[in-house]
């Protein structure tokens, strides 16, 4: 058997760009980052499943739902407030600010739109309710050690971002 396929037990090195429902990149990776094929490393599984099989030096193309990826939009993550009631640090598109609930949890809000007089704030992730496309690229390949396959990622590298 080809000792290049990715499959359970396996060391994969990926390289990708994820891109929302318009087509444009919302994030990329152009240094390769690893996780073991099948042992939990938290890589969304639609992931896992569309790089089942492939080999080094392919490119896949994977869809993932809202369901299996960053989830679906949370109408009450959405926030408008008074311009008069934003510091001024946070009256630009794309500003972001953590805000911490009740129970103690942080959020991360962005500004999304500023218009007549109020800033739309939104602590949704960019893609949530969007099937978006992750374009992977496999670097390598290898058999895992005991100890990666338990943590599901190679020892020379921690846990990959996409997750």
């Amino acid at each position: 058997m080809n000792e290049d396929v990715i499959r359970n037990g396996k060391v994969v090195f990926i390289t990708y760009s994820v891109l929302d429902e318009a087509g444009r990149v919302m994030g990329q990776q152009d240094m390769p980052t690893g996780y073991v094929q099948g042992a939990g490393s938290g890589l969304f599984a639609p992931i896992e499943r569309g790089l089942e099989g492939h080999c080094v030096g392919e490119r896949v193309e994977i869809s993932v739902s809202p369901e299996e990826g960053f989830g679906p939009r949370d109408p009450e993550l959405t926030i408008v407030e008074d311009l008069d009631n934003v510091p001024p640090e946070f009256r630009r598109v794309g500003a972001e600010a953590e805000f911490q609930n009740e129970a103690g949890d942080v959020v991360s809000f962005r500004v999304v739109q500023i218009k007549d007089g109020q800033v739309t704030l939104d602590g949704n992730h960019p893609l949530a309710g969007q099937t978006a496309t992750c374009v992977v690229d496999v670097v390598s390949v290898r058999e895992a050690t005991a100890q990666e396959v338990e943590t599901g990622f190679p020892l020379e590298q921690g846990p990959p971002p996409m997750h």
